[in-house]
């Protein structure tokens, strides 16, 4: 067993190198708050699941050679960044899609059993992540978002690009990050300048999203905790920068702005819809002052915007973890 197995602790999952989470473990523990932060990728190899079914809960305890954690105890769950699973060398391919199942639907759904507040569960960020049904669940919740085509016909989508007044943005559906034969390569949004490019017949290999550009005089991250929300304005002065502001941090300035009311509305009932507690709200913000919605990141990132702009995100997520469900 391990040293220690803590009660009423609220459990942090994510990676050993995630520091956006050590900002929200840091205020807990400055609050004298039980918290164990663990990376449920270390199962099976250096973390132990020992739990039986009493009633309606779980009991019993996930621990580690030092730090463990009370099933049947747990106050709250802040889901940043897991690894994946950690299995032993020597299995055959069979074998290891086999375990890394069982661990999944076995240790993975002890977890998601743990009632209290998550913040987010993993199971309403599945269903948050996909871009098609964010824009439409924004337009219901009252957000304006850009003209969008989704479709692997290059000739339907050459036709639709060329009835647009204006330039035209790809972005990809399922993040930046790409792994070719060992090389990390990372996709941004980018603006199509030569639109005969579009009538590429490779383009029929997959689904692609295109959307009109949307007039912009800078950009905008919300940063949404429970009720309270957190808008910083994005400036950036080169190119890259303007398409993507991801591609080029190193121009960036920042600034705490307001969020119009109707925009503030639109994000909360987006949020109740997908019954999230966080997210982080990317908007375009064009020269007359209108908000145009992006997208939503349910796990999107906030530290460096916390420090930048000395914004209480952290203590706003440990108040939330401390709580619970109370």
């Amino acid at each position: 067993m391990a040293t220690h197995i803590e009660q009423g602790a609220v459990l942090v999952l994510t990676n050993d190198e995630d520091g956006t989470a050590d900002l929200v473990v840091h205020h807990l523990q400055e609050r004298k708050v039980p918290v164990v932060r663990m990376d449920p990728g270390d199962f099976p190899l250096a973390m132990t699941i020992e739990a039986e079914l009493g009633d309606d809960t779980w009991k019993g305890a996930v621990h580690d050679a030092l730090r463990g954690v009370d099933l049947g105890s747990v106050r709250s769950v802040y889901y940043r960044r897991p690894g994946q699973f950690t299995l032993p060398a020597g299995m055959s391919g069979p074998e290891r899609r086999w375990a890394y199942r069982e661990a999944r639907m076995g240790f993975g759904g002890v977890l998601l059993a743990l009632g209290g507040l998550w913040i987010n569960r993993p199971e309403r960020m599945s269903a948050a992540e996909y871009k098609p049904v964010q824009l439409t669940t924004a337009v219901r919740c009252g957000l304006m978002v850009p003209r969008t085509i989704v479709g692997n016909d290059p000739g339907h989508i050459a036709d639709w690009v060329r009835g647009l007044a204006g330039p035209v943005i790809y972005k990809p559906f399922g993040g930046a990050v790409h792994v070719e034969e060992g090389r990390t390569r990372i996709v941004y949004a980018n603006q199509i300048e030569d639109l005969d490019e579009l009538r590429d017949p490779a383009l029929a290999a997959t689904a692609h999203c295109f959307q009109e550009w949307a007039d912009k005089d800078h950009e905008a991250r919300v940063v949404i905790v429970g009720d309270e929300l957190f808008a910083v304005a994005i400036h950036t002065d080169s190119e890259a920068g303007r398409i993507d502001w991801r591609s080029d941090y190193a121009s960036h300035r920042y600034e705490v702005v307001a969020i119009p009311a109707d925009v503030q509305e639109g994000l909360k009932r987006y949020m109740k819809t997908f019954g999230l507690v966080y997210g982080a709200a990317d908007f375009v913000i064009s020269p007359q002052g209108d908000w145009t919605l992006l997208e939503v990141n349910p796990n999107g990132e906030w530290g460096w915007l916390a420090e930048s702009c000395a914004l209480p995100i952290a203590r706003s997520l440990g108040a939330l973890l401390e709580r619970g469900n109370e």
